[in-house]
């Protein structure tokens, strides 16, 4: 039954010609640049967090040096930085090297993470110019390179090089795209959000197929100041998603892209189905609370309305990719919401949160929990979340059927399919939900 108490179920909907996604490409710490080498990651339990970056112009003694401030979170030299985010081929791209060197690298990461989810889709990007197609990118804020008022040999480039609007327009004009093209900010919701609004348009037939996704490469180290302002920053250098052990969030980046397609169009084209979008949605927690502040209501009828679109009895979910931010704020509040949805539906679903692995990817973060959760459902194992030992006593786990991911251990198909659950709540009130039904593959494939 779904929550409306309807029968509906996913062996009614054979016939209906589902929103899939039929293509991936991931970039995340730790050296990882391929689905492959993420499950690799995930399936062997390993953290992905490394030292700050020295080679971005950080002061990062400075940074550092704000633990001895009074009323400041320690600040630990770590976090999840990608290690080739300066690594970059303009001519591949058609971009003058003047031209690379004015443009954020939060643009120039997507250009190659959208290239590869081609590839990996089986469309040749050097062939598009023309397509109907979308681009829907969630991107973080552009901190990098000199202001604008800066009169220098980059004047005249970076109204594009550093607009939050051409991360989009970027993918979009190199790879002649002329579908619907826009950069989602939508805080740590974007990257699901980019996929919600992905999956609208390719439905509502404003485009062919899409792309969507998200990039985050930090500019500047704000963040961490930020939240050790907050007391919201880990102390330990670790983040213990979802643990009584979590002092707070721990920064990452990383880029995920997906190629969004109807189902009949990717099987004629011979294209992987990864797994079905069943139903996504987005919402904003409204007033009442500060504007940084979660709010349990928002995010439960945020899923509930997830469920009901997706037309399925949410005791099929049997993997959850929380949000899971390790903050004494954030964890309970998300938990709550999840206990009075899938947590009363008569299963026990696992739940699990990446950032465990490889930190917070702030507008990416939603697009590293999807692609972990397709790896998941097409591997047939559910990895486990770092640090779930302590569970936090900040929630009554023994009133819910919810467990967290302890270990790596099989996911069973329910009628050929596996039905997963992926979060992630913005900042600035923003929060996104999506349901997707994996197939049981039979391939062996590397991606």
């Amino acid at each position: 039954m779904n929550s409306r108490g309807s029968a509906v179920t996913a062996a009614t909907a054979s016939d209906v010609d589902h929103i899939v996604i039929s293509g991936m490409a991931i970039e995340a710490p730790g050296g990882v640049d391929s689905p492959g080498a993420y499950w690799s990651a995930l399936e062997a339990s390993k953290e992905l967090i490394g030292p700050f970056p020295r080679d971005r112009g950080w002061a990062v003694d400075d940074l550092l040096s704000v633990s001895d401030l009074e009323g400041w979170s320690h600040v630990s030299d770590a976090g999840g930085f990608l290690a080739d985010a300066a690594e970059f081929d303009p001519s591949f791209f058609g971009i003058s090297q003047r031209e690379a060197l004015a443009t954020d690298p939060q643009q120039r990461v997507a250009l190659r993470v959208a290239w590869r989810a081609l590839e990996n889709a089986g469309i040749n990007p050097g062939a598009l110019a023309g397509e109907d197609a979308g681009c829907f990118i969630g991107c973080s804020p552009m901190e990098y390179g000199p202001y604008g008022a800066e009169l220098n040999e980059y004047n005249g480039l970076r109204i594009i090089g550093h607009g939050l609007l051409s991360v989009a327009g970027r993918v979009s004009h190199c790879l002649g795209l002329t579908g619907p093209s826009m950069t989602v900010d939508a805080a740590c919701a974007s990257s699901l959000t980019a996929v919600h609004l992905a999956a609208a348009a390719v439905r509502d037939g404003d485009c062919e197929w899409a792309l969507a996704g998200a990039v985050c490469v930090m500019g500047s180290p704000i963040a961490f100041y930020e939240f050790a302002k907050h007391n919201a920053l880990s102390t330990d250098g670790h983040c213990r998603s979802y643990s009584d052990d979590a002092t707070g969030t721990l920064w990452g980046e990383g880029a995920g892209i997906v190629i969004v397609e109807r189902e009949s169009r990717a099987k004629r084209l011979g294209h992987r189905v990864y797994g079905r979008v069943l139903g996504s949605h987005h919402n904003h927690n409204g007033k009442g609370k500060p504007i940084l502040v979660p709010r349990t209501d928002a995010q439960e009828r945020l899923i509930r309305k997830t469920i009901d679109r997706a037309g399925i009895d949410p005791a099929l979910v049997g993997m959850i990719e929380g949000h899971g931010t390790a903050t004494r704020a954030g964890d309970p509040v998300e938990l709550a919401a999840l206990q009075n949805t899938y947590g009363t539906a008569g299963s026990e679903p696992l739940l699990g949160s990446v950032k465990s692995n490889a930190g917070h990817a702030q507008a990416s973060a939603g697009m590293l929990g999807l692609v972990k959760l397709l790896l998941a459902g097409r591997h047939g194992m559910i990895p486990p979340t770092l640090f779930s030992d302590n569970p936090t006593t900040r929630v009554d786990w023994d009133r819910s059927s919810l467990r967290l991911a302890t270990k790596l251990q099989p996911w069973e198909p329910t009628n050929g399919l596996r039905y997963g659950a992926v979060s992630s709540f913005g900042a600035g009130g923003s929060n996104a939900h999506a349901i997707i039904a994996m197939p049981v593959c039979e391939e062996n494939d590397d991606f």
